[in-house]
């Protein structure tokens, strides 16, 4: 199998920062929203380069987003940013109105995603957040798996037109996929070729995906991995083409499983090639205070879990 090297560890809320900071210098029409967590989502270069295009709301999120839909009025693009939970469960009538069911050309971008939230608990560590938004019509979810693909996945957004949902996450994970990348909303990306499984992963779940991959190659397992960056709209034939080769799937979420990208593969294979799933992904359930690390471990998403996962799977076959 294909061999991926650790870059060096970095957040991928940097990656979003990095990403603000370059579009920034290129894009005249870009501003910058934060509800009093500048630090916190590495937006400071942008800033301090851009102090005219920077509004603090403060802890008034409705009110950011409000705020947003109406930038775009006059042909801005606003990157409206905050903790996920308050980008989304704080704040969902005003994108469902506002932005959502008005069109408007708003980047949500939301970090402290998931359980790697660590020690701040269940109130903000929000495993909903892909189902919320991925049920609004015409809104577009983005979740990378890394330094590189999160700023370019933050570029790559500002000549999208429409809204998106790009979500991230707090602590220092692998950086493995390439500097230079292009991204392309709705591509997914073959990382691993294999016969026996696919492994389908978003977010931090793709480096552990990896890793278990190397652990099954170990047990005579050949497993084809999938990168979806982009859950809504979902690339469908990267999917079925790799299932219609393998027979059987798991998928890598951190997120619940109700709702999130296992529900939406489950969806397609459904419709137009039934074949047997396993999910990794949080089981109904909220999270608690703990390091992101024990957490991963206890609530079953990390790469061991997804080992098992497959194993389980290749019983169905």
């Amino acid at each position: 199998m294909k061999k991926y090297t650790d870059q060096g560890k970095q957040d991928t809320r940097s990656g979003y920062g990095a990403g603000m900071t370059e579009l920034g210098r290129t894009n005249p029409n870009v501003v910058s929203l934060c509800a009093d967590l500048v630090g916190s989502l590495k937006i400071e270069t942008f800033i301090a380069e851009n102090p005219e295009r920077f509004f603090q709301v403060g802890i008034a999120e409705a009110n950011m987003m409000g705020i947003a839909a109406g930038l775009t009025i006059g042909g801005k693009i606003p990157f409206a940013s905050t903790f996920a939970n308050f980008a989304t469960g704080r704040v969902y009538d005003q994108i469902r109105q506002s932005i959502a069911y008005s069109g408007k050309n708003v980047k949500i971008c939301a970090s402290h995603a998931g359980l790697t939230l660590g020690e701040d608990g269940a109130t903000h560590q929000i495993l909903e957040d892909i189902g919320m938004m991925k049920m609004l019509p015409g809104m577009t979810v983005i979740n990378p798996c890394d330094f590189n693909q999160t700023k370019a996945a933050t570029i790559a957004i500002a000549e999208h037109n429409g809204p998106v949902y790009l979500r991230f996450g707090r602590p220092k994970v692998p950086n493995f996929t390439p500097i230079d990348q292009t991204f392309e909303i709705g591509k997914a990306l073959l990382l691993n070729e294999g016969t026996d499984v696919t492994i389908i992963a978003t977010g931090h779940l793709v480096w552990q995906s990896l890793i278990a991959a190397e652990n099954l190659e170990n047990q005579g397992i050949s497993a084809e991995i999938i990168n979806i960056h982009t859950i809504k709209p979902l690339d469908d034939k990267a999917i079925l083409d790799s299932v219609k080769k393998t027979g059987c799937v798991v998928t890598a979420e951190e997120h619940n499983y109700l709702g999130g990208l296992g529900e939406s593969v489950a969806r397609v294979l459904t419709q137009h090639h039934p074949a047997p799933q396993e999910f990794v992904a949080t089981k109904d359930t909220f999270g608690e205070s703990g390091t992101p690390e024990l957490l991963m471990e206890k609530y079953g998403l990390n790469n061991k879990a997804i080992e098992a996962a497959v194993l389980n799977v290749l019983k169905r076959k």
